[in-house]
């Protein structure tokens, strides 16, 4: 008869039994165990790696963390309660600033993607437009009165504000290196001794046109005022559109031009000129060929004018050395020949083999084989010395 107390110590018998048959079975696989604890650390670190929200790599984009990015400016812009709105093509910019009548426009078009029409339909939209390192084309379309005047020179790391803007009196200085400097209306930050500047404000505030990405990039927007010239740029409104333009944003419709409309005017003077001066130089310096000489192939040519021409080109280029490698090349294979050594003999066996057959010191016909002679004449005199050598070997 079994009572309660039986049947709690046959219970708990049965779970150390079973507690100790799982330990002799991991003990058994322990290796097989760990594999599957890597496998399932790999597999989860992949999934968390395609799940966890990427960037990217566009230069100033407020979603590329790297040196080159801007996600810094970005995110400090956001937490003072100006809202940034990321745009990726022209009809989201234009959606984002027509909602938003007082935003300001960040526009950096680094590929010249944009064409003018769309250039003034998006300023004519903001309420305030930060253009970054524009090209020519985008500072005509503004139509602001700046224009390009060169880079900043490699000794001016840092430049002073040295204008009457707040924003740039505020900032105090900025990164000078690799910017760009642009004159009309109001320059700041001018390089020593120039009327231009990285940062440039038009007649009436709307525009203003940053010559350099670095102040508001992430590698160095902790340096100098770098930060400060950034954030008063671009938080003067509640509202921010970002947008760099891409390829996307070209426009195809239209006929490209032809090389004629891209020529300047002068072009069409200046081709036909040079067009004449080169046929006169041709003529003038063109080489007169004579009349067609027929000749029957194959030609034979005998082996003592190959020899002459090539002696003749050696002279022409004091080609000293290549001569006496030539020289003594061929008196090593004639001798080897002659004395019957084969083609696998080196020049030390032929060299004693000569020496042997001539009754001669092997160092005297070692120094004569491996002479290097410094002139013309004692290049002749020991090619006539070679010459009679072989002719001694084979006459034995």
């Amino acid at each position: 008869m079994t009572g309660p107390a039986t049947e709690a110590a046959r219970d708990a018998g049965t779970e150390r039994a079973a507690v100790r048959s799982f330990r002799s079975r991991l003990r058994r696989h322990r290796g097989l165990a760990a594999f599957g604890a890597l496998v399932a650390v790999g597999l989860g670190l992949v999934i968390w790696g395609q799940l966890a929200p990427k960037g990217d790599v566009v230069p100033l984009s407020v979603n590329n963390a790297g040196p080159g990015g801007a996600r810094a400016v970005a995110q400090i812009l956001g937490d003072h309660g100006v809202r940034v709105h990321d745009v990726r093509d022209y009809d989201a910019a234009m959606a984002a600033l027509e909602s938003n009548s007082s935003a300001t426009l960040l526009l950096y078009d680094r590929n010249g993607a944009l064409d003018g029409q769309r250039i003034r339909d998006l300023a004519a939209a903001s309420a305030r437009v930060v253009v970054v390192t524009p090209r020519f084309e985008t500072l005509r379309a503004l139509d602001g009165g700046v224009r390009q005047a060169g880079v900043v020179p490699d000794g001016a790391p840092a430049l002073d504000a040295a204008c009457s803007l707040p924003d740039a009196q505020a900032a105090g200085q900025v990164s000078g290196g690799s910017a760009f400097v642009y004159d009309g209306g109001t320059t700041c930050f001018r390089p020593s001794g120039s009327t231009a500047g990285v940062l440039a404000a038009g007649a009436n505030g709307r525009q203003v046109v940053l010559g350099s990405t670095a102040v508001l990039g992430n590698e160095r927007l902790d340096e100098l005022g770098n930060a400060a010239l950034g954030l008063r740029l671009l938080g003067g409104s509640a509202d921010l559109v970002w947008y760099l333009p891409s390829l996307e944003d070209m426009d195809l419709t239209g006929s490209p031009r032809t090389l004629d409309e891209l020529a300047p005017d002068w072009a069409r003077f200046v081709g036909p000129w040079l067009v004449v001066v080169a046929l006169a130089a041709i003529a003038w310096r063109g080489r007169r060929h004579g009349p067609l000489v027929f000749e029957p192939l194959p030609v034979v040519v005998k082996a003592v004018e190959t020899a002459e021409g090539r002696a003749r080109l050696y002279h022409d280029y004091r080609a000293m050395g290549q001569a006496r490698d030539n020289l003594r090349s061929g008196t090593l294979s004639r001798l080897a020949t002659a004395l019957r050594l084969g083609p696998g003999a080196t020049a030390e066996a032929i060299i004693d083999a000569a020496a042997r057959h001539l009754a001669r010191p092997a160092s005297t016909v070692s120094d004569l084989v491996n002479e290097h002679p410094r002139s013309e004449a004692r290049l002749v005199a020991w090619a006539r010395e070679l010459h009679t050598l072989e002719k001694e070997v084979k006459r034995r």
